[in-house]
């Protein structure tokens, strides 16, 4: 597999088109927003500078890695020589249904239909296609050039063939791939989500205040970042999308969003991207503000 298709030019998408590029695949980068891709490949290449100032590229490797990407607001112009999709949209299933019904029919026959969903049903997205035996999961942890963790969900009719690819594809991407199966969650967000909604009900019950729940998590667990910075890390509207779909998943009342967290997308407050959620980030990128919503 040499031609990548990456579907969304957003943080995830972004994530993983550099480094699907970095390491010498073509990359086509779709997005239906020219705005959103300027800024996505703005976003690689400041990565890539990042990277450099470690000493850890060169500007002729940064160079080639942005050569290897070329930009379209078209699938039907980016699919044509495809061996490889990753759809990295917004995590909503009618849209993503949407998506695979379109890469299915403007794919060719023998590509891979990959999904970066981070709890959406595999066998619910393939069943849209007609190639369900070539279709998986690539959930990439973010931010994505960085972290070496990769879940690759089988849907019911994912063959063993199409996952020993997108097994060795990831190695190939210096990634660490965890074999997982299909069920709401999958690992990663079945055991992560459930915490930070706990550390939200935490704080909705008056038990502690945002960075002492926080600094408890850091210190006493040695996560490196509290449960409700890295509910703004994430955003808050995916982390709800998430709990919802394993709460309709299960039908367990344990995976039920807290109130604060569902007011709190209502009201637009999504974390660092929207500029405040836990914590306030009007003047600095890091939580190091928290919220007036929650000072005492």
């Amino acid at each position: 597999m040499k031609n990548i298709v990456v579907i969304g030019a957003g943080t995830m998408g972004n994530g993983i088109a550099h480094t699907f590029a970095q390491t010498g695949f073509k990359v086509s980068l779709v997005d239906v927003s020219a705005e959103a891709l300027e800024k996505g490949v703005k976003t690689i290449t400041a990565n890539l500078d990042r990277i450099i100032s470690k000493g850890n590229l060169t500007e002729d490797q940064k160079s080639t890695t942005l050569n290897n990407i070329t930009t379209f607001t078209k699938l039907e112009d980016a699919a044509k020589e495809a061996d490889l999709i990753v759809e990295a949209a917004t995590e909503n299933l009618d849209l993503k249904l949407k998506i695979f019904k379109q890469m299915d029919e403007l794919a060719p026959e023998n590509c891979i239909l990959a999904t970066n969903t981070s709890s959406i049903s595999i066998t619910k997205i393939a069943s849209v296609t007609n190639r369900p035996g070539k279709v998986i999961g690539m959930h990439f942890m973010n931010p994505v050039p960085i972290m070496k963790l990769v879940e690759i969900i089988k849907g019911y009719s994912t063959s063993k063939e199409t996952f020993d690819q997108i097994f060795q594809m990831s190695q190939t991407l210096g990634k660490v791939p965890v074999e997982v199966n299909d069920y709401p969650g999958f690992v990663a967000n079945r055991i992560l989500m459930p915490m930070i909604n706990e550390a939200i009900e935490t704080l909705y019950n008056g038990v502690a205040g945002v960075e002492e729940i926080d600094t408890v998590m850091k210190l006493g667990m040695a996560h490196p970042m509290g449960p409700l910075q890295l509910a703004d890390f994430i955003g808050l509207d995916v982390c709800l999308a998430i709990l919802n779909v394993m709460h309709d998943g299960f039908k367990n009342p344990k995976y039920a969003p807290n109130p604060l967290l569902v007011n709190m997308v209502m009201a637009g407050k999504l974390g660092s991207k929207s500029g405040e959620g836990f914590y306030d980030y009007a003047e600095s990128r890091k939580a190091e503000k928290v919220s007036k919503m929650f000072l005492k």
